[in-house]
């Protein structure tokens, strides 16, 4: 990564509380203008790296620089940043205008360009028209853009948002998501996020970085992370997956046979394939299968088994099917081309392309960065 496109570097920060690591040797890297996402369980690190990054939080050890220059020690209020909060923090005395024009009052701007801020930065949120209301008087989601024209309002270096949809109802959420994310193309801003929606995640972000229990996991783009998980736990926690034990065979021309339950079975390799021996492990997704009810699917891979469970959600089905081979698979199929009748003990047989897994690493314990 170039110097010139870094915006917020940390380097090897570590925050202790006691004799507990809240935040393990993490290192990330964020270019200019990227929106990044910060991901992970409760107790995973990731509000410790946001506050540290604010100021608010001291680290134990590390560095944190804004573009090459080390702001570690420098006071929340010199580093220019802004903040948006899970609860919005308005000032429920002050118009939606003066909650607003306050971080550019406090910093001593004339009054001509208050007015002339204000007004941009509740356009540039859709609610010019509601300058003159009270807090109480706005939607929940009104006042979370509030939150947002308060934090660009003095041209922030870095927009730092800590969980600021968790307390909107889903529809609400899904529609500031994209509003968000339309922001974030307008302004130009870097974003720094913290959430623990998945889908969040993956649908806002230009990157994203999965923490669990204070260390850095595996951080990329959305669609690398969900395609290629590193480990169990990436692939287990960014959405559903099957995990498939086994014992590898050999490979040649691309593909490594393995062998699973007495079957042998097949998995793309890019890469030298493990040793013949080796134990691996691979992720499927529930959407990658292939689900027919009387003869094997036309696949590399193929394992029968007795549905024991299925629901139906509108778009599709989903199934939760026994087979002796490699125990329960969750299956998701698209309604619409669905080619069998889900019934609870019926026969179904499953099937998988060598390339719709993925080579996983186990994981007793938090992984290294990767």
């Amino acid at each position: 990564m170039s110097e010139l496109r870094q915006s917020v570097v940390v380097q090897r920060m570590v925050k202790r509380y006691g004799r507990v690591a809240a935040v393990d040797d993490v290192t990330l890297e964020i270019e200019r203008g990227e929106f990044v996402t910060l991901l992970g369980p409760s107790g995973s690190g990731k509000t410790t790296i946001l506050m540290a990054i604010a100021g608010f939080v001291q680290p134990t050890s590390g560095d944190i620089l804004l573009d090459g220059r080390a702001i570690t020690r420098l006071p929340p209020e010199r580093r220019n940043f802004g903040m948006v909060f899970q609860g919005y923090a308005l000032f429920p005395h002050m118009t939606v205008f003066e909650n607003v024009a306050f971080a550019l009052r406090a910093r001593g701007r004339p009054g001509e360009e208050v007015q002339r801020k204000v007004v941009e930065a509740l356009d540039l949120v859709q609610l010019s028209p509601y300058a003159q209301r009270l807090p109480r008087q706005l939607s929940g989601g009104q006042q979370q853009r509030v939150a947002l024209a308060r934090a660009l309002v003095f041209t922030p270096h870095l927009l730092l948002l800590d969980e600021p949809l968790s307390a909107l109802d889903k529809k609400l959420r899904a529609d500031l998501q994209l509003e968000l994310k339309a922001l974030h193309e307008r302004v130009g801003l870097t974003f720094l996020y913290v959430t623990h929606d998945q889908d969040e995640a993956l649908s806002m972000s230009d990157r994203v970085a999965i923490l669990r229990e204070g260390k850095l996991v595996q951080f990329g783009r959305p669609r690398e992370l969900y395609e290629r998980p590193a480990t169990r736990f990436v692939a287990d926690f960014l959405g559903k997956s099957n995990f498939i034990a086994g014992t590898a065979q050999g490979g040649d021309g691309g593909t490594l046979a393995y062998s699973a339950g007495g079957l042998t079975l097949r998995q793309a390799v890019a890469g030298a394939p493990p040793a013949p021996g080796a134990p691996i492990l691979v992720a499927l997704r529930p959407e990658k299968i292939a689900v027919v009810a009387d003869t094997p699917p036309d696949t590399a891979n193929a394992v029968a088994g007795r549905i024991a469970q299925w629901s139906y959600s509108g778009t599709h089905f989903q199934l939760l099917v026994d087979t002796p081979a490699v125990g329960r698979m969750i299956a998701t199929v698209p309604a619409w081309r669905c080619r069998i009748e889900p019934a609870t003990g019926a026969t179904v047989h499953l099937g998988w392309d060598p390339d719709a897994t993925v080579i996983v690493a186990e994981d007793a314990s938090a992984d290294s960065p990767h």
